[in-house]
């Protein structure tokens, strides 16, 4: 039988450790769990047991063990709820349900009218996703714990006039039924998802450099996202570009020079295969695959203006790994040219791909309800790994 409980709750270092295990790796038996945790049977019982009376853990099916004897498997209970994680772009707003063992509910996208920055038709779709994900509640319903919404703008508690098109995505939450609400940049949800289940995982440092139709950084430093004294750290959007004795930098000159539509622009310009001209980047680098001559030399130079950003984060934050994201970040291809580059010019680094090239964004953002939820739940910051 549970109780209503107020949150956070005062659990022993027992319970919570027991409750932190759990949420790990979604389900354990009490043997499991005191090899993992070093209990003994009399602490793991009453764990287990102060936890199942707030609702936290319950029974979820049995499993035999190696010596054929049948142990309960327990998982998180239906007080702990859930999360909900939305990645609010320019052009498509995709959002998930998620417990917070990382059991997905269901996910839900709205395509955009193309704007290039927010706008109220994304605060309108933030509201309808919501709604929709809202569904998924269940019966007896489970609670709502925390919604993360990933911005493509600077969040700062500093400076807000740094940001433009928030008001819109606040106002969109409406009712959040007692829901901690996080906000965001993009960017750095997607590293967040990187180190907790993509490229990343084990590396207590690195960057993730996002290439597309715009351009970001999230860095890494010993598994913390740097965020900087204003939320702005990696705005490499505002690094001065060109950067020449005859020119002079305007901003957000490198976006503009480096973002995937100057790079189709200048393919459009300057093609000379008998091949027709792709229209979109995808299509420009399958070309690149199959060795059309044009294809390769935009994908080439454009590698190298890659490489001239990646070897500037490396000069200042020595990341040791950087994971390339984004439409045009995520294509192979640029690797070996972007590490060459870097070599001459900073020093040796890894440089990968991302492993969540759709989804990370949506996944980062619902890392981080689940960590406020968490906090919520036990009042202690657990940075949840998942494999």
């Amino acid at each position: 039988m549970t109780r209503t409980a107020e949150f956070p709750l005062p659990l022993t270092e027992s319970a919570r450790a027991v409750f932190h295990r759990i949420v790990e790796v979604g389900q354990a038996t009490r043997p499991m769990l005191s090899s993992a945790l070093e209990f003994s049977k009399p602490t793991m019982s009453a764990a287990i047991l102060e936890l199942s009376n707030l609702g936290l853990v319950h029974p979820t099916g049995t499993t035999q063990g190696a010596t054929g004897r049948t142990a309960t498997l327990y998982g998180l209970g239906h007080e702990v709820g859930y999360v909900i994680g939305v990645d609010a772009g320019v052009t498509q707003v995709r959002a998930i349900a998620q417990t917070l063992d990382g059991t997905i509910l269901a996910e839900v996208d709205k395509l955009l009218p193309p704007a290039g920055r927010l706008t109220s038709d994304t605060g309108k779709a933030v509201q309808t996703v919501l709604q929709e994900l809202r569904q998924f509640e269940g019966n007896p319903r489970r609670p709502l714990r925390a919604i993360s919404l990933a911005v493509p703008v600077i969040v700062s508690e500093n400076h807000p006039e740094l940001a433009s098109g928030l008001d819109e995505i606040k106002a969109s939450i409406g009712d959040s039924a007692g829901a901690e609400i996080v906000l965001e940049n993009n960017v750095n949800c997607a590293a967040i998802a990187e180190m907790d289940l993509g490229a990343a995982r084990g590396r207590p440092s690195f960057a993730f450099l996002q290439i597309g139709v715009n351009i970001g950084l999230g860095l890494v430093h010993e598994g913390r996202l740097l965020r900087g004294a204003n939320g702005a750290a990696g705005e490499v959007t505002r690094l001065p570009f060109p950067f020449a004795p005859l020119s002079r930098p305007r901003r957000r000159g490198l976006e503009d020079h480096i973002s995937s539509l100057s790079l189709m622009e200048r393919v459009g310009a300057d093609w000379t295969d008998k091949t027709p001209a792709p229209d979109n980047a995808r299509d420009l680098f399958r070309l690149a695959e199959e060795g059309v001559p044009s294809a390769l030399r935009h994908v080439e130079r454009h590698a190298r203006d890659i490489g001239l950003v990646a070897a500037s984060v490396v000069a200042i934050c020595d990341p040791g790994l950087i994971v390339l994201g984004g439409g045009v970040g995520q294509n192979g291809i640029l690797v070996p040219i972007i590490e060459e580059l870097i070599a001459d010019l900073a020093w040796p680094t890894e440089v990968i791909t991302t492993e969540l090239p759709v989804r990370g964004t949506v996944l980062g953002a619902s890392q981080l309800a689940m960590r406020r939820a968490v906090k919520m739940l036990t009042g202690d910051e657990h940075l949840r790994r998942a494999g």
